[in-house]
């Protein structure tokens, strides 16, 4: 659990955490569970070795083989976390520390403002290069962790156990900071995300909340700040190359051309970023437009481009894998609120963000979203019931199902 809650503040001590945990369970001798979706993810890391077996530079992609350390997460969390009530604690902690951050990360905006105020710089141009970050270092990550807590916390608000008077007002202001850290972290796709991902969840609540929320997206729009505006406007007519339009579509373009070139197992891992020159069409303006390069900017894009199509296969089988996972459980439940509901609603809910973010960024390759990504996934092969609310889960004599009265 403190693996798991620690990635919002840092990459080193969580995954110290984690060695502890894993180690811990091996001597223990604890028993590790191997659910379905170990199928295409075992495919997809395996497909990375042979990609960087065929790579001309094989010692570049080591770093890809470093981070598998990282996916220890899912195999740990389902070993010593197999209970619903066991994510109860971990989102709560989420929840309590990416409010720490949306709120340090909303005073970095009033000091950002105040800074461009004084020097007399328009503020749209000061701020999009050096967004909040909270207490992470670049916005983009602030962003995606704010993201799938806020849709974990809408996600019980709806469906789980009634909270008390106090405390429902309490939580309601929570998810109010991170909408706040998302909307002014100006991260475009995070947006467009968090909103795809939170329909169904308004859906299955309300239907006519699902149809009222573009009009409340409009709203916002219309009477937000106006450097709010100018930036959702910018997704059709961006700021010359200040706004990251014209650098995606090198990067989209680029990847392109090396899925062309190398469909197979692609041009080898960390390889991309070095060879872009090379792969960019002739169509595209040299120097290349204002932006990162280090990476595709897609998942879907890069994976495909680094280590070929079968890995692109594999990784849509692990998202498929963990919707249809969810879609199982929610059929076995009744529509009435419970902890259940909301944790499988609102992990098929996150799923869906973190495929639809993956469109705009490289998302699974940043440590802490992928970590996140990992528990989300753990926390979808979790056992019920378990009784309690959000932030007093009560307890039981009764042994859950599937879940050993010594454990």
């Amino acid at each position: 659990m403190a693996s798991a809650i620690s990635i919002l503040v840092s990459i080193p001590v969580s995954q110290i955490l984690l060695g502890v945990a894993l180690l811990s369970l091996l001597v223990g001798r604890a028993r590790f569970r191997w659910p379905a979706v170990f199928v295409p993810l075992a495919l997809f890391l395996g497909w990375l070795l042979v990609a960087l077996a065929a790579s001309p530079e094989p010692l570049v992609g080591l770093p890809q083989v470093k981070k598998l350390y990282v996916f220890c997460m899912l195999p740990v969390a389902l070993a010593a976390l197999p209970r619903v009530r066991d994510y109860l604690y971990v989102f709560t902690g989420w929840m309590v520390v990416a409010s720490a951050s949306a709120v340090l990360a909303l005073g970095q905006f009033g000091w950002k403002y105040l800074l461009a105020r004084e020097s007399g710089e328009a503020f749209y141009q000061a701020y999009v290069a050096q967004r909040i970050t909270g207490f992470m270092s670049h916005w983009m990550t602030f962003s995606g962790q704010a993201m799938l807590v806020a849709l974990l916390l809408l996600s019980y608000l709806l469906f789980g156990p009634p909270l008390s008077g106090r405390w429902r007002m309490a939580v309601w202001a929570m998810l109010a900071l991170l909408l706040s850290g998302i909307v002014l972290g100006y991260t475009r796709g995070i947006w467009i995300a968090t909103a795809i991902a939170a329909l169904p969840l308004l859906w299955c609540y309300r239907r006519w909340m699902a149809a009222v929320a573009p009009a409340g997206f409009v709203l916002l729009l219309a009477f937000g700040p106006a450097s709010v505006q100018d930036r959702f406007l910018s997704i059709f007519q961006p700021h010359g190359e200040m706004d990251s339009n014209q650098h995606r579509v090198v990067t989209f373009a680029t990847g392109v051309a090396i899925i062309e070139a190398h469909p197979l197992v692609g041009i080898g891992p960390e390889r991309v970023g070095s060879h872009m020159e090379e792969y960019a069409p002739a169509w595209i303006r040299r120097p290349f437009p204002v932006g990162y390069y280090g990476h595709l900017h897609n998942i879907y894009v890069h994976y495909a481009a680094e280590r070929g199509l079968p890995a692109l296969v594999f990784l849509l089988g692990i998202f498929g894998v963990l919707l249809w996972r969810q879609r199982q459980a929610l059929a076995q439940l009744d529509k009435h609120r419970s902890l259940e509901r909301a944790l499988h609603l609102g992990v098929g809910s996150a799923i869906v963000a973190s495929m639809v973010g993956g469109l705009f960024e490289y998302n699974l390759g940043d440590s802490e979203i992928l970590t996140m990504f990992l528990v989300i996934a753990a926390a979808g092969y979790s056992s019920g019931p378990s009784p309690g609310t959000l932030l007093e889960s009560g307890t039981s004599s009764q042994p859950e199902p599937g879940v050993p009265l010594s454990s």
